[in-house]
């Protein structure tokens, strides 16, 4: 017998990365499961998004485990489809438990002119698009009476600034305070609202090209080799990222009832990230690397 048997289980930014992981770890509890992705580039950001192809594999990997799963393009900024998709799905399923809010988008700036458009595009992504989900799926996680989780996809970035990231940093915080306070709007109805705060995880979003230059701003070609010297100085524990599978036990433990009465907190998965001293950036983590790699070698 599964954790979630029984159970519907819905994930933004499910093409791919984290929300592929999370889909096939709820379906192989016994969840059935909706998936959502906008499946096209935004513009501005700096390395490829999920596609209708990788929805379609993250669907092939839940069904051969026994599940159904609706797959849907859509954009989770848009209030109107995402409710269109929710209601056409829990149509055909019966019922919703679960949502994961995990879509996401990382897109570093400073302080120019051109910063107005990228703020306004993270901030509505990272945040406004949370809120916007929670409102189309609302009303069926609370249809059935028998209540419900909600969980956030956040960072260390919500308890920690991360370098040149001012909209993302201040996105990742303000998920803290809207899990917290639908948390208390939502308890009498049994529903709970959690985030989970990864450290850097190995996906297209953090371990992409453009994050080895911006990583290693001394190397001319830097490599994948080159970056995780840099990530690991950002985590207590000597790992440079986590896998997606590392995130989805959590997300199983919050959508279960081993966390029946778990509600408003936010759960780092972070290898002691986010309890280091603040202030250290990636110009300073690429030192460290070099430093870290130097010693090694000449051992």
């Amino acid at each position: 017998m599964g954790k979630m048997d029984g159970k519907v289980a819905l994930i933004t930014g499910g093409a791919r990365g984290q929300g592929r992981a999370h889909a096939v770890r709820l379906a192989e509890e016994g969840a059935d499961i909706i998936i959502t992705d906008i499946c096209e580039q935004i513009e501005g950001v700096h390395y490829p998004l999920g596609t209708e192809s990788d929805l379609a594999e993250t669907t092939k990997l839940v069904e051969e485990l026994g599940r159904k799963c609706l797959s849907y393009q859509a954009d989770a900024r848009d209030a109107e489809r995402m409710r269109e998709v929710t209601d056409e799905a829990v149509g055909v399923l019966g019922r919703l438990d679960t949502v994961v809010i995990n879509h996401g988008i990382g897109l570093p700036h400073g302080t120019d002119p051109d910063s107005v458009e990228i703020w306004d595009t993270v901030i509505a992504t990272n945040l406004s698009a949370v809120w916007r989900t929670v409102v189309a799926t609302l009303p069926h996680l609370k249809a059935h009476g028998d209540g419900g989780s909600i969980i956030v996809t956040g960072s260390a970035a919500s308890l920690v600034a991360i370098f040149n990231n001012a909209a993302y940093t201040s996105a990742k915080h303000g998920l803290i305070g809207l899990v917290k306070a639908l948390a208390a709007d939502l308890a009498r109805d049994w529903i709970r609202v959690n985030a989970i705060l990864p450290t850097n995880v190995n996906t297209t979003l953090f371990v992409n090209e453009y994050n080895m230059h911006r990583f290693c701003p001394d190397k001319e070609n830097p490599t994948i080799d080159d970056m995780r010297f840099t990530a690991q100085s950002l985590n207590l524990q000597p790992i440079p990222w986590i896998e997606p599978e590392d995130v989805a036990h959590s997300v199983l433990y919050l959508a279960s009832d081993d966390a029946k009465y778990v509600t408003g907190i936010a759960l780092p998965v972070d290898a002691g990230m986010t309890i280091q001293p603040p202030g250290i950036t990636p110009h300073l983590g690429a030192r460290i690397g070099e430093l870290e790699y130097q010693l090694r070698t000449n051992q």
